[in-house]
């Protein structure tokens, strides 16, 4: 009924069916088949239908009987829908004289029929169609005249088809296919109108007598069986929901006189699949009015579920039949006692399984992509574990399981309550199940089939990922393996369960399993191992929450926790190595204030609250906490306890430190023999437990303490070994032995053997290649010690991380640390710059002296040395020293030195300057200032950095003002103000200068060219002096020399005796002068030569002007060492720079005689 296509008729005259032609025609027609993408839009739906696929059967008109009316209605596909008449006449003719009564003969007939379409095929040879007529033959054709005859009304039923045997091209038939989808959408539309019509006429009366309600559904079905088959599934899905409803009306009207008993129990009722459909003749059982409501509902659930399938959604086929299962299975139990023996749990059984493998053939038909699979698994999961179900409740009443929970559930208290009916049981059938009967009378084969029912169901929620029904599974198999005696494999699976409970927070039933775990340990006699202690510590875990008391109350009553805990203790002693457990809910620690300092020694204590979640003493041997600092420093504070009371208890923690600073707690740690309880504070977000806040720790300073300090030495040398200076400041403790190790950033390395004591009497140093180990220090010290380093140019600053280790003589067997980290700036707070000027014999240096940094920098003197061993040469600045200078970054300062030199350029000179810090420590030096002088010290500087008032005076007159603010004094707030307000001069300064030397190597030059030209006029002689040349007037000529000379003192010695040719070029001011003679050219330098050149010199204009520039380079010389040309270093002065003529505007007066004319001539 389902599955019968749409029938579509065929007629033509009886000599072309019986034709090669047609069955051609009809094959070609075929493989058009089937029709795709059908649109539906009928007045009676709102929204538009669209079937993608629509089989077509075609038959001849002479096979089908005639119509006859029955009374049981049937689908609306077993009429055709359409009717096709053929025809091939090609002249008007013949169309006149036969096809025409044919046609008419069949039309009439057709006519006739209700709700279906015609359509006249008119076939044609495609060549006959492509010729073209005359444009004055107005005959008309043989489809004209069709179309005339026969379309009545508006409706065009006439297509013509032009087609040549053999070809199936979609194109020429897309115009047959356009009407065949037209005229059957046009009688489907009418024939759906018309039944749905008649559907609600009989549903309006329903409350009428003689109303039948079967009737009504197959009426109703005949129209969804109709959706079925045009493909509109939602559609006919639709009407079989609307049957289910109106049969829940009925079941409330409890007018049930229509359908036979609940259930009529027969053979292999319980184990028959639940969605077959041709089992039993439901349809006939359905007009008698005589089926069961059992059968009837299991028939509209099967009809559904087809239809679901058909429409790729199979885990709604599995949800609606777990619903449907438990529903009605209660609805049976009313009549239990009719039934036979276990007819409901074999039923329920039966029906699940087959379901499940119904759908798995059903679902490889179709693509599941990854969320539908997971539904679908998930709802065969469930159909599953409802089968397992039905075992339960058989196995509890035949007595293989026992009646107590995981076991007992609701089902089987339902079933109890009809144990009176049960007793007077009238059935005499029995199940027809085998697996279940099997089940029931041998205990083994029941457990089998639990165990596979139950492993089917984990495995369908594995896969959808219902990681909590797998589990709760997991958790039946491990109670049947309990009863079953099996306690190893019992331990393993409860064993395992609580990893997968705790995620989910799911406490109560892990407190559940854990308990039981525990139990079954004990009963196999185990070891109290490590094993043991996880899972002692996992319920313990449980035993904290207050949502699993009421589980765990009659756990407790054989269980004391108190016995646990020794019991743990004593298993913690026997390991063999430590076991670490994290973020134990047991036990809590939190640090509760700020640490303080021992005034005795360089001890640090801090107060801890360690809160015991449990209700008896906790044994325990240690609690240690760590704090972390800057730069991943860290402090571990211990304290020795032998027990935990219930509830809050403060301990007091110590760690020997002299660091200080502020710490957040990083982790902590209560130890228990070999177990270890830790939690962290801080950390990462997957590692920090959310309620765990960050705790401040601040850790003070002992300003008598130890202290390491580093800094610059006074001394400054480049191109030697840098170094820095550690300052140990030993404070109280009188050190026996220290290890200082600094460490130094990528790149610098440090040679800690090579380290050594800048004064004698503050100890001494012990030879290490990793650390400096200082002996035998005494208190209150100040060692120094000189440590050399790599070059760290590539730094401004350095960040040293210090760890120092020590012990006192006082307490040899405390080890001691500090651990801190020390900026140092090691880049030179000056940059020096040099520019040379070689003038003959002579060189001019200027050193441009600027500062690197924000801070002003006071030079005190420079001076440019000579090494000792060099004779003939002469070092001179310009001019006399300067007092104090102050080098600011916006105003570098100038300083200018002459060498002079009779032997050339082998002079190594040294730049050597002392420099002082603007903001150096300027306290003054008073036995009573004592240990605080440190801190001063740093809070001083720390005032003055962040406020800039005080500068400006103090560069005027060397006083300090400290701002008003500054209010960290204590008792030596006035006598500090008064010392820093001291008016001092820049050369008194009572703090010691710095001193750097620079290396500076003279510069060489292969040849130094002076130019220079000289100008006198041409009517002079030539022994005349330029300063005593007469007035020189714009636009005369002026006889000019151009002199070259040339030196090779400042070049190698090697170099001295070459010669080099060069080229002159002189400047052409094409506004000032006017060059004659020879303005450019090439000539031989040689040491000491010279070489002249004439020119002539002609003032464009009146002023004071300057003579042109001449520039002289060398040209490049052939070498072959490196096979190529080099042009060697070359310096020029201009002679003649400084120099100005003077030149005059040109004057003068002339006389002109003019004539008159006339008596005066």
């Amino acid at each position: 009924m389902s599955n019968q296509n749409v029938l579509v008729t065929y007629s033509a005259p009886l000599s072309f069916l019986a034709s090669e032609s047609w069955r051609q025609v009809l094959a070609a027609l075929q493989s058009q088949l089937p029709l795709r993408s059908i649109h539906w839009k009928s007045a009676s739906r709102p929204n538009l239908k669209t079937i993608q696929e629509l089989e077509l059967t075609l038959v001849p008109l002479d096979s089908l009987r005639d119509e006859h009316t029955s009374q049981v209605p049937v689908t609306l596909l077993e009429k055709p829908l359409l009717n096709l008449y053929v025809v091939t006449c090609e002249d008007n003719d013949s169309y006149k004289a036969i096809v025409k009564k044919q046609i008419k003969d069949w039309h009439s007939a057709i006519s006739q029929r209700k709700n279906q379409e015609w359509i006249i095929v008119h076939i044609v040879r495609s060549d006959i169609k492509t010729t073209d007529r005359k444009f004055f033959n107005m005959k008309s054709s043989v489809l004209d005249k069709i179309k005339a005859d026969f379309n009545i009304d508006k409706r065009d039923r006439c297509v013509q088809l032009s087609w040549t045997a053999g070809d199936h091209s979609p194109v020429i038939w897309a115009d047959l296919v356009n009407k065949i989808k037209d005229g059957l959408l046009s009688a489907l539309d009418s024939s759906v109108s018309q039944r749905e019509e008649e559907v609600r006429r009989s549903e309006s009366q329903r409350q009428m007598p003689g109303w039948n309600f079967c009737t009504f559904f197959i009426l109703k079905e005949s129209l969804a069986s109709s959706f079925e088959g045009v493909k509109l599934f939602e559609d006919a899905l639709h009407q079989y929901n609307e049957l289910e409803v109106s049969f829940i009306q009925v079941l409330r009207e409890k007018n049930m006189s229509w359908f036979g008993s609940l259930i009529q129990p027969v053979d292999k009722d319980d184990s028959v699949p639940l969605l077959s459909i041709t089992k039993k003749h439901y349809r006939d059982l359905i007009l008698a009015n005589s089926i069961s409501v059992f059968d009837f509902r299991i028939y509209l659930l099967a009809r559904q579920c087809a239809l679901l399938n058909k429409m790729r959604r199979p885990s709604e086929i599995c949800q609606k039949v777990a619903t449907f299962l438990a529903t009605f299975g209660r609805r049976l139990r009313e009549v239990e006692a009719k039934l036979p023996e276990y007819f409901i749990e074999s039923w329920i059984f039966s029906s699940a399984l087959s379901v499940v493998d119904q759908c798995d053939m059903w679902a490889p038909a179709t693509e599941l992509d990854g969320i539908q699979l997971a539904r679908f698994s998930a709802s065969k999961g469930e159909l599953l574990e409802l089968a397992k179900t039905q075992l339960d409740i058989i196995g509890a009443k035949v007595g293989h399981l026992p009646k107590k929970p995981p076991f007992a559930t609701t089902c089987m208290d339902g079933t109890a309550l009809h144990s009176e009916q049960n007793s007077k049981r009238s059935s005499t059938r029995r199940i027809s199940n085998h697996e279940v009967m099997l089940a029931i009378g041998d205990k083994e084969a029941f457990y089998d089939l639990y165990c596979a029912t139950s492993n089917r169901a984990i495995d369908m929620y594995v896969k959808a990922g219902r990681r909590k029904f797998a589990l709760k599974l997991h958790g039946f198999l491990a109670a049947l393996d309990i009863h079953r005696g099996r306690l190893a494999s019992a331990l393993a699976i409860f064993t395992s369960l609580p990893a997968h409970y705790a995620p989910h927070m799911w406490v109560s039933l892990e407190s559940f399993v854990l308990s039981r775990a525990l139990d079954i340990h004990a009963e196999l006699e185990n070891p109290q191992d490590r094993e043991w202690i996880h899972i002692l510590l996992a319920y313990l875990r449980t035993c904290t929450n207050d949502m699993s008391r009421e589980v765990t109350s009659e756990v407790d009553e054989e269980k004391s926790v108190t016995e646990l805990i020794r019991a743990l203790h004593t298993a913690a002693a026997s390991l063999d190595s430590d076991l670490i457990h994290t973020d134990h809910p047991i036990m809590a620690v939190q640090v509760s204030g700020d640490a303080t300092c021992s005034d005795d020694e360089d001890l640090t204590l801090v107060d801890a609250t360690v809160s015991n979640h449990l209700p008896c003493d906790v044994f325990i041997d240690e609690i240690n906490i760590t704090l972390r600092g800057r730069d991943s420093e860290r402090l571990k504070f211990i304290a020795k306890v032998d027990k935990l009371p219930p509830g809050q208890s403060t301990v007091t923690l110590s760690c020997p430190s002299s660091s200080w600073g502020l710490y957040t707690l990083e982790s902590s740690e209560v130890v228990m023999s070999r177990v270890h309880f830790q939690w962290q504070h801080t950390g990462t977000a997957a590692t920090t437990p959310k309620k765990n806040q960050i705790s401040f720790v601040r850790v003070p300073r002992s300003l008598r303490a130890l202290d390491v300090q580093i800094r610059q030495p006074q001394q400054i040398e480049l191109g030697t070994t840098s170094h820095l200076l550690l300052v140990i400041s030993t404070g109280q403790n009188d050190i026996s032995r220290a290890t200082i190790k600094p460490t130094p950033p990528s790149g610098v390395q440090f040679n800690y053997s090579a380290a050594r004591l800048e004064a004698e009497g503050t100890g001494t140093l012990e030879a290490s290649d990793n650390a400096i180990v200082l002996l035998d220090a005494p208190v209150d010290a100040d060692v120094v010690i000189s440590l050399p380093h790599s070059d760290a140019s590539r730094y401004h600053t350095m960040k040293i991380w210090l760890n120092v280790t020590y012990n006192t003589q006082s307490s040899t067997g405390v080890i001691r640390t500090l651990q801190t980290s020390r900026v140092v700036t090691v880049s030179l707070p000056i940059a020096v710059n040099v520019e040379d000027f070689f003038r003959g014999k002579r060189l001019f240096s200027k050193f441009t002296i600027s500062a690197t940094s924000h801070q002003h920098v006071r030079i005190s003197s420079t001076e440019l040395q000579g090494a000792r061993s060099l004779d003939g040469v002469k070092i001179s600045g310009c001019r006399p020293s300067r007092p104090v200078v102050t080098v600011t970054p916006e105003h570098p300062v100038n300083f200018l030195f002459s060498i002079e030199s009779s032997n050339g350029p082998e002079v190594e000179a040294l730049v050597r300057q002392t420099v002082e810090a603007v903001l150096s420590s300027m306290l003054v030096e008073k036995p009573q200032y004592g240990s605080l002088r440190r801190m001063l010290i740093d809070k001083l500087v720390a005032q003055l950095e962040s406020n800039a008032e005080w500068i400006e005076a103090y560069r005027a007159t060397g006083e300090i003002i400290l701002p008003r603010s500054f209010e960290d004094g204590g008792d030596f707030q006035g006598p500090i103000r008064e010392a820093l307000a001291q008016c001092r001069p820049e050369t008194a300064s009572p703090c010691p200068w710095r001193e750097i030397k620079i290396p500076v190597d003279v510069p060489r030059m292969n040849i130094v060219t002076a130019a220079q030209i000289t100008v006198q006029p041409s009517s002079l002689p030539s022994d005349i002096q330029s300063d005593q040349l007469p007035p020189i007037y714009a636009g005369q000529p002026i006889n000019a020399t151009l002199i070259l000379k040339t030196s090779f003192h400042w070049a190698e010695k090697e170099g001295k005796q070459r010669c080099y040719t060069m080229r002159y070029d002189v400047e052409e001011r094409v506004k000032d002068w006017l060059l004659c003679g020879r303005k450019r050219g090439d000539f031989v330098a040689t040491d000491g030569g010279s070489f002249t050149v004439p020119l002539t010199l002609i003032a464009l204009h009146h002023g004071e002007m300057t003579l042109p520039k001449v520039d002289v380079r060398p040209l490049p010389i052939s070498t072959q060492a490196s096979m190529g040309s080099t042009v060697p270093s070359a310096d020029a002065c201009q002679v003649h720079e400084a120099e100005k003529v003077l030149i005059l505007p040109r004057g003068g007066r002339s006389t002109y005689i003019v004539g008159m004319g006339g008596e005066y001539e």
